[in-house]
């Protein structure tokens, strides 16, 4: 009546070996290490790069304990602090490197793909920031953008018209008669898919006002917020942080996490700023410099900028090239004044449209401009001396080293393509991170020591079994945990303790029922078997309803609630697996081989007669 198959024991004894195993690397603690990625979004880390980081660490006389390639990065395991930092300066050199924690697990754990729990902010230490993407400026952007490509293909259409201006997200288009304004209606319907247009009379002119579609408006969002992650993707590689969490929340939020870094102020301001490049021609018009020298308006198709010196440029609106041409920017110096400069490498189609725009413009001015913020600036705008192929250009204009280097770093990565704003910022220190663990792992222990003493002083020896029933299910949530690779934060630490609760609640409601059969003067076998069948249904419902407000917290949650809500979810799932079919395979195997089972050690049975008997 209660004997297992030996089928079922055998899935019992395979979890029971899987969890162990793949619970068993977050026993050994981690050790300092070095994290290497590439330089640049282009360089593949691979068997060469590893052997390039050997070399420096035998260059350096530093012994490592493991060196690994995983994934993308390399992973450098040393035995100090001392010489973790002194790996980071040998290894800097060649390739960005960045201190990071590593598991100590053995080798042939780690061959079996056995990782150890990932630890969140809360944790390990690090900055955590919610940025909120500017949506409507991705739209005003894309409007500027469609204003520019309207006035150029006209233009190559001959079609003549009196004005285009941008008012916010639409463009307005002014023609002189009617045959013109519907040969420019037909050009918009066939090359402007994303634009839908209205016309009218406007005095003794016709107007065109082309606005974005909805459905268009949508899609370019949704471009923009995948773009920025891109970029602080590439921000952050530069930067060299390891392991850092950049992720979509919600339509227009992005959060980033970036353990290990305590400069908040450097971090904000990398991921922060918007700098995009503009290679324009400055306007030698007589008007223009009448305009410079603060005498006269600025002409018509031209605007006004600023050099880092205060002086005024004025440049054409017409952009030549812009950063999306770029393929590398670096900090160096100019040979001649040892001035800070970037130098700037072009793609195939920037390299043409620069070596035609030089070789067609000799003797005239060339400004490049840098914006950031919306706010544009001058940092050269040299004379054109020759024509200039090859794809390599310099820029300076008075910068610092730092400014430099931010600036090639900010290039090299690409550009925002909305402006962001950090709504929520949060640094924790890596002291308070480790104090936290202890404070998890101390009320996770203590939480398991009291249940399991309560389970056998009133149970018995099935508060034993009940016990053993509870330390399967938190191994296997752990080693569930590992396998997936999941990020542990405390309020997961605290779901955890929680689990360890509702977990014992099905072996309470089993034992119950089987000490209910036993009043009604069962047999112990028969008691055991009913007991498990009748208390199966109960359980299955009682868990079922929190897994669903458990899959709602997951769902709608963000940031330390979904943190919760993954630990309470799994840890629903292994308690219903640990409480019912591995508790019952305990019994089976302790009581089901005796035929003429006479009592059960389950604590006193309550009898309604009054007369009560410990069963033992």
């Amino acid at each position: 009546m209660n004997r297992y198959p030996v089928w079922k024991y055998v899935i019992i004894l395979v979890a029971l070996v899987v969890g162990g195993v793949y619970a068993l690397p977050n026993f050994f603690g981690e050790a300092p290490a070095v994290q290497v990625s590439a330089a640049k979004p282009v360089v593949k880390v691979d068997a060469s790069t590893l052997a390039q980081v050997e070399a420096a660490l035998k260059a350096a006389s530093i012994s490592a304990d493991l060196v690994s390639l995983e994934g993308a990065s390399i992973k450098v395991r040393l035995g100090s602090t001392d010489a973790q930092l002194k790996a980071k300066d040998a290894i800097q050199k060649a390739l960005v490197s960045a201190l990071n924690l590593v598991s100590r697990s053995p080798a042939w754990l780690t061959g079996l793909h056995a990782s150890p729990m990932y630890l969140g902010l809360d944790l390990r230490g690090g900055v955590h920031f919610m940025l909120q993407v500017d949506m409507q400026a991705a739209l005003t952007k894309r409007a500027e953008s469609l204003a520019g490509d309207i006035r150029t293909t006209l233009r190559e259409k001959a079609i003549r018209h009196s004005g285009i201006n941008r008012n916010g997200q639409t463009i307005e288009v002014k023609f002189r008669d009617a045959a013109t304004l519907a040969s420019a209606k037909n050009v918009f319907q066939d090359q402007f898919a994303d634009l839908q247009t209205q016309d009218g009379p406007d005095g003794a002119e016709f107007k065109l006002t082309a606005a974005i579609k909805p459905e268009a408006a949508r899609r370019i969002q949704d471009q923009a917020l995948k773009q920025n992650i891109t970029t602080l993707h590439n921000r952050i590689n530069e930067l060299g942080v390891a392991e850092p969490v950049i992720q979509q929340q919600g339509l227009d939020r992005i959060v980033v996490q970036l353990p290990g870094v305590q400069d908040t102020a450097k971090a904000k301001d990398i991921l922060g700023r918007t700098a995009t490049l503009e290679v324009r021609m400055v306007d030698e018009s007589t008007e223009a410099r009448a305009a410079e020298l603060g005498t006269g308006v600025v002409p018509f198709g031209s605007e006004r900028y600023l050099e880092r010196n205060g002086q005024s440029v004025i440049v054409k609106k017409q952009v030549i090239l812009t950063g999306e041409n770029l393929t590398d920017a670096q900090p160096g110096f100019d040979s001649q004044t040892q001035e800070p400069t970037v130098n700037l490498n072009l793609d195939a189609k920037g390299t043409r449209i620069f070596r035609d725009i030089t070789r067609e413009n000799v003797g005239k001015r060339m400004a490049i401009l840098l914006f950031e913020k919306g706010k544009g600036e001058v940092v050269t705008a040299p004379v054109i001396r020759t024509e200039i192929g090859g794809g390599r250009v310099q820029i300076s204009g008075r910068m610092t080293t730092m400014e430099a280097n931010d600036t090639a770093l900010l290039l090299r990565a690409g550009s925002l393509a909305a402006p962001m704003e950090i709504i929520e910022e949060t640094t924790i220190g890596p002291s308070l991170g480790a104090e936290n663990i202890a404070k998890g792992f101390n009320s996770v222990t203590w939480g398991f020591v009291a249940v399991a003493i309560f389970m056998c002083l009133y149970y018995m020896l099935f508060g034993v079994f009940s016990s053993i029933a509870l330390a399967f299910n938190l191994l296997l949530l752990v080693a569930v945990l590992s396998m997936l690779q999941a990020t542990l934060t405390l309020p997961g630490m605290a779901a955890m303790a929680l689990v360890l609760g509702m977990a014992i609640d099905a072996n309470v409601l089993i034992n119950e029922r089987i000490r209910e059969e036993l009043r009604n003067g069962a047999s112990a076998q028969a008691a055991i078997h009913t007991g498990y069948d009748r208390a199966w249904a109960t359980i299955f419902d009682s868990n079922i309803t929190t897994l669903i407000a458990g899959l709602a917290l997951l769902a709608f949650g963000s940031g330390p609630v979904r943190g919760f809500a993954v630990v309470h979810c799994l840890g629903i799932m292994t308690s219903m697996f640990s409480g019912v079919f591995f508790s019952r395979g305990v019994v089976n195997f302790w009581y089901g081989r005796q035929n003429r089972l006479k009592t059960v050690s389950i604590g006193t049975v309550w009898r309604p007669d009054g007369v009560n008997q410990l069963q033992g």
